[in-house]
């Protein structure tokens, strides 16, 4: 149990479960503190190709009451609709560090009546798009980038536009392929669209044009083989029209560094563990939970050793240290 009795407890009461609860109650545990913690990283692993990784998370909280924050939301890897906590956070990767530079989380506190079923649902007044550009924007101000990577949840006009015109960066983005779009600036005028799983592209790229961006962006198609033979298609597009295929799938293959941090911050940092009730409470646990994934991740360069087997180290001086005070209280003479 991630909790602040026992966290005052491992530290022998130096500091009272009090303190700690009062911390996590001030709301100083935010967004703005993530990038404190982590502009002086930033800053030493910069360098001109890293990319601003965007993407968004559930974690499920089902023992947990409902409020804005704890909500029902849909869960894509698991097809269905779960009661967590839904949040989107920015990655800046480069030298082989991932570091979060920004978390919102998708609070659902307005009321509206669902057209189809007539039934009172909630839902958040900032949509992720909303908060996709927000999280990009903050980024853009604090440090540079080359690209910003995004899965198609985020790939649409209003998203690449403000990429390119408020935060003069570019974009990789996966783009779903029911999308159309037009060969040239002519074929555009005149409203010729054409599915893009129409177009060779396997291994290539293609200039085309989309409806509502007045600029050409290049678009590619890269094939994976499952272990059954099966074949999946992954659509990409990006704004930088010198890039080919190679280079183009190779920088996108740094988004599942994404995947790899909510993998972590779920499985070794006690992300969804926290016993607190309110609101405030609950995203300061949460944020302290990414606080420790950048532990983790500098540990993870100083040691040559990933996030996983950094705690199985842990884990194993721990018990160790366990069974030593067992042994202790068992020879103990009894006075």
């Amino acid at each position: 149990m991630a909790s602040c009795t026992a966290l005052s407890e491992v530290l022998q009461g130096e500091v009272s479960h009090d303190k700690f609860t009062r911390m996590l109650s001030k709301g100083v545990l935010n967004s703005k503190k993530v990038w404190q913690e982590t502009k002086a990283i930033c800053e030493e692993i910069r360098t001109d190709e890293a990319v601003l990784i965007i993407d968004d998370s559930v974690e499920e909280k089902k023992y947990s009451r409902c409020n804005d924050l704890i909500q029902w939301h849909f869960d894509h890897t698991e097809g269905r609709s779960v009661k967590g906590v839904n949040f989107v956070t920015a990655i800046y990767n480069s030298w082989e560090m991932s570091i979060p530079v920004g978390v919102d989380f998708v609070r659902k506190e307005e009321k509206y009546i669902d057209k189809k079923t007539g039934k009172e649902k909630l839902r958040s007044s900032i949509s992720k798009n909303e908060m996709f550009r927000e999280l990009v924007l903050r980024a853009s101000r604090n440090t540079s980038f080359k690209y910003v990577l995004s899965d198609s949840w985020f790939c649409n006009s209003d998203n690449m536009n403000f990429i390119i015109e408020k935060c003069n960066s570019n974009f990789i983005m996966a783009i779903k392929q029911n999308r159309k779009v037009a060969l040239s600036a002519q074929d555009k005028k005149k409203g010729k669209y054409v599915s893009i799983k129409e177009l060779e592209l396997e291994k290539c790229v293609l200039s085309v044009y989309v409806k509502s961006l007045e600029f050409p962006i290049l678009i590619t198609k890269q094939v994976f083989k499952n272990g059954d033979g099966a074949t999946a298609a992954l659509y990409l597009v990006s704004n930088d029209l010198s890039l080919s295929y190679e280079q183009m799938t190779t920088i996108y293959k740094k988004r599942w560094k994404v995947e790899e941090y909510h993998k972590s911050i779920k499985s070794n940092t006690a992300f969804s563990k926290s016993p607190t009730k309110k609101q405030h409470t609950q995203q300061a646990h949460f944020v302290a939970s990414i606080l420790a994934y950048v532990k983790l991740e500098k540990l993870k360069i100083k040691n040559n050793r990933n996030h996983f087997a950094l705690k199985a180290i842990i884990r194993a001086s721990a018990t160790k240290a366990a069974f030593r005070s067992y042994q202790q209280l068992n020879y103990k003479k009894v006075a």
